[in-house]
């Protein structure tokens, strides 16, 4: 069994994937290798580990895909991966969960900046102003409500138990074995979205979900709701919420993944002045960026691959359908 890892790799890295599948596959790395040497392993490989297919593999170098039947990506979300270049018996998984805990401090905290006016109290001084009138919205005693109940979901729930926050949630299935006040699926979302002091897109992005916000559901929201998306920018509607944040002062909202990323695009671009906005608060992209997160999503990922070896049940298997 070979196993040719795509994306570079430190030294820690490699020793990692080393400790974890040595002796159990014949382990390749593409970044070292020159051209006809990244032919032949990718000829000859039967799992194929990568973080940025589109970057990680060649245009030309799909072809030589002919024995892999496991890939496995350490990012969490799946909609970067170029379905339509691989067969169709090939399973592939992402690497949801890799990332919950940093990503779910980052949604608290966004939810925290934007409620206390964090970011237009400190321009304010800068400005010689000191603002004692204008009041804060407490998340203790709220509602938050989840749209996308997976790892990044679930661990957002756990923080905000500490503030003593009502949880309603949305899944694929509708069930779960967390503790939250109401579970249902996207059907259900317009009652999570009447009912929600604070809302946090933590769902995949695929088919079904793109333009999930837009006019019609943004005005279905508390006039004073805050909203925050740490998954994808396309699950909103970019001109809907910038016309809803400019026409309602009291409406919050807080984005952390873009539409046009830096990551798939030439550049960051945003379409709209949402950064002349005060209930308006972005960050860029990296609220996974800890000390040692990327050794971890590695691990993460790489059990995976054990499963597979050992014939176990895999994670988060991609549904090519979702997306192609």
């Amino acid at each position: 069994m070979k196993l040719a890892v795509a994306q570079k790799v430190t030294s820690e890295m490699s020793d990692l994937v080393r400790s974890k599948l040595g002796g159990k596959v014949e382990i390749e790395y593409l970044a070292s290798a020159d051209t006809g040497d990244r032919q032949h392993i990718l000829s000859e490989a039967d799992i194929l580990l990568g973080m940025n297919l589109r970057r990680d593999i060649h245009d030309d170098e799909y072809e030589y895909l002919k024995k892999v039947r496991l890939i496995q990506i350490t990012l969490a979300g799946a909609d970067g991966i170029p379905f339509e270049r691989f067969r169709h018996e090939i399973t592939i998984c992402s690497n949801s969960g890799a990332y919950n805990e940093p990503i779910a401090e980052h949604a608290i905290g966004m939810m925290l900046a934007l409620s206390r006016n964090f970011l237009p109290n400190h321009q304010k001084l800068t400005r010689g102003i000191f603002d004692q009138v204008t009041r804060h919205k407490m998340l203790s005693g709220a509602t938050l409500g989840v749209i996308g109940f997976g790892g990044i979901g679930k661990a957002t729930a756990e923080l905000a138990r500490g503030f003593r926050m009502k949880i309603l949630a949305i899944n694929s299935t509708g069930k779960t074995d967390r503790q939250v006040d109401f579970i249902g699926k996207l059907p259900d979302m317009d009652y999570l979205l009447r009912e929600s002091d604070f809302i946090l897109l933590s769902i995949a992005l695929n088919k079904q979900t793109k333009s999930l916000i837009g006019s019609e559901e943004l005005g279905k929201m508390k006039r004073d709701a805050v909203l925050v998306n740490v998954a994808r920018g396309d699950l909103i509607d970019e001109r809907s919420l910038y016309e809803h944040l400019k026409s309602l002062p009291q409406f919050k909202a807080g984005i952390e993944a873009w539409w046009v990323e830096p990551f798939s695009r030439p550049k960051f671009e945003v379409h709209y002045p949402f950064f002349e906005l005060e209930n308006f608060l972005g960050s860029p992209h990296n609220s996974y960026l800890v000390d040692g997160i990327y050794l971890r999503a590695l691990e993460h990922a790489l059990e995976n691959i054990l499963r597979y070896l050992n014939g176990g049940a895999l994670l988060n298997v991609q549904r090519r359908e979702d997306y192609t």
